[in-house]
């Protein structure tokens, strides 16, 4: 692999050996794959081409229009620090030795896809409190440098919470074959979130705030999914699913219902 070449050139497909990693931007029509409506490979290397890739993603998708004090406002459908985080870690994390392929960005009208070539060194599950580890220590080392990436670890932790903040479902992060492939999703109301969404969203929550050297807690879980506080049943619901879920375990199971604090299941 060229260093240079993959990092600034201005035309990767000058070079053999990298014409294949440029960053594939598809959008479709549907949910599905079947009608594609755009389809763009990248020219430039990632370092010299990020930021326009950043730009051309912003507005390549919606955005969602809210009212706050009578004015209207866009909102954008995804959180654009998440979307830089991911696309950062699918160039760092990639498998270089596989042949024909690259990182792809995948946009549909419900979620936003980003796949990279390899697996993860470390489990999808443990993302958050993993300490960082790149498959491309150089790339890494560079994109650090001119301020892509922080080569930290924190990565997975940012987007989490901004899709919290955003009160977004909770992102996927799933390996097919060879390949690791994370998913946004568009806004989406908690009644409409099936057991699995609200498990996952669970889970993924009690790891940010465990990684914060804190603990979930009924109100905590009340705050990322925007239920009222007279609503805290429905919390309660999701807790003891994602606990015979395996997912979350109490932290002191000798507490009050009422004061009961809850950690990732990998903690015990």
């Amino acid at each position: 692999m060229n260093l240079g070449a993959v990092l600034f050139a201005k035309r990767l497909n000058e070079f053999r050996s990298l014409n294949r990693k440029a960053i594939r931007v598809v959008v479709y029509k549907n949910e599905s794959r079947v009608e594609t409506l755009r389809e763009q490979g990248g020219e430039r290397g990632y370092a010299s081409g990020f930021e326009g890739l950043i730009t051309f993603l912003k507005n390549l998708l919606p955005s969602n229009e809210v009212i706050e004090q009578a004015l209207r406002k866009e909102v954008p459908m995804f959180p654009e620090l998440a979307i830089r985080e991911l696309v950062a870690n699918a160039i760092i994390h990639q498998d270089f030795q596989q042949s024909g392929t690259g990182p792809m960005i995948e946009i549909f009208p419900n979620r936003m896809e980003i796949t990279n070539p390899g697996l993860p060194l470390v489990k999808t599950d443990r993302f958050l409190d993993s300490p960082p580890k790149s498959r491309n220590e150089g790339i890494a080392s560079l994109m650090r440098r001119f301020g892509i990436c922080e080569e930290r670890g924190s990565g997975i932790d940012k987007v989490v919470f901004q899709t919290e903040v955003f009160q977004l479902p909770a992102p996927v992060i799933e390996t097919v074959n060879d390949f690791t492939r994370v998913i946004l999703f568009s806004h989406r109301e908690l009644k409409h979130m099936d057991k699995e969404d609200r498990v996952r969203a669970c889970y993924l929550h009690s790891c940010l705030r465990y990684v914060q050297r804190d603990f979930m807690t009924n109100s905590t879980l009340r705050t990322r999914f925007g239920i009222e506080e007279k609503n805290s049943a429905m919390a309660s619901r999701i807790i003891k699913d994602a606990t015979d879920a395996g997912r979350i375990v109490a932290y002191d199971i000798s507490a009050s219902r009422k004061f009961m604090k809850y950690v990732p299941s990998w903690v015990r």
